[in-house]
């Protein structure tokens, strides 16, 4: 196994158990602990993890932007409950935009797998470009722009001036961060414009967010709750969560609670 293999399986260990061991990863992986230790330096001084006695804790900080093939792995049945409360909604012949995040990519696979027709989407993401290629009376367009490492997403100014030349149906977008006072924000200032863009161009402006999300803050802000006019998550707030999005003319779609239509 390379050894960035390994990190990266190290990472995703990270990831779901929120802490790892030096010993007993020297057994699963059957290379000293000086090489285990090497690679938690590294996963360190990337901003992943943060030592700690005997091994190393994952890095809460939500300005920290995991690589996509760990992040798609994150909370995945959470995803996907948002996925199929948004595979609900969107009908045949609609026009979407989506962003590069994995839970878009959820949605991508879900809006697929249930036969939706005649869809158009544009999205700056390479996973959903790849995952949509191929299906039979959708149009798929490409937002062009600059591929940003680690994130299989297109961005930049070009991304923004394609985003600005059409209007489509419905927006649908993740974050980092969501916060009642500061907004949604992402850790990238360059995904958060984009962001910003497809809003813009939508005449509902979904955000797609699982729980963990809530009460977070990130670096750059794509909007306020008044941005938005719906909000999909996989499990209910806190009341003055709902207070707040129902202050702010924001519906509020969870898991179980879901209504027919946006």
């Amino acid at each position: 196994m390379l050894a960035i293999e390994r990190r990266n399986q190290i990472l995703e260990k990270l990831q779901t158990d929120r802490r790892v061991v030096v010993s007993e990863l020297s057994k699963i992986y059957g290379v000293t602990e000086e090489t285990i230790r090497r690679d938690l330096e590294k996963l360190v001084n990337d901003g992943f993890a943060v030592k700690s006695y005997g091994g190393a804790v994952i890095n809460e900080n939500s300005n920290i932007d995991l690589p996509f093939n760990i992040r798609k792995k994150r909370n995945t049945v959470g995803k996907q409950r948002i996925a199929e409360m948004i595979g609900e909604q969107v009908s045949d012949g609609e026009s979407l935009m989506l962003d590069a995040s994995s839970t878009a990519v959820f949605v991508a696979k879900t809006l697929r797998d249930r036969g939706k027709k005649n869809l158009t989407v544009i999205t700056n993401s390479v996973e959903i470009l790849i995952e949509l290629f191929d299906v039979p009376g959708w149009k798929i367009l490409s937002t062009g722009g600059t591929s940003l490492a680690g994130s299989f997403a297109l961005v930049g100014p070009q991304t923004d001036r394609m985003l600005q030349t059409y209007h489509v149906d419905k927006a649908i977008i993740s974050c980092k961060g969501f916060d009642i006072s500061a907004g949604f924000t992402d850790s990238e200032e360059l995904h958060a414009n984009n962001k910003r863009t497809m809003l813009q161009s939508a005449k509902e402006r979904i955000l797609a967010v699982d729980h963990s999300k809530f009460d977070q803050i990130a670096f750059a802000q794509i909007g306020v709750l008044a941005d938005l006019t719906a909000v999909v998550t996989d499990e209910k707030p806190e009341q003055k969560w709902l207070r707040a999005l129902e202050q702010a003319g924001v519906k509020c779609f969870c898991f179980k609670e879901s209504p027919k239509t946006f």
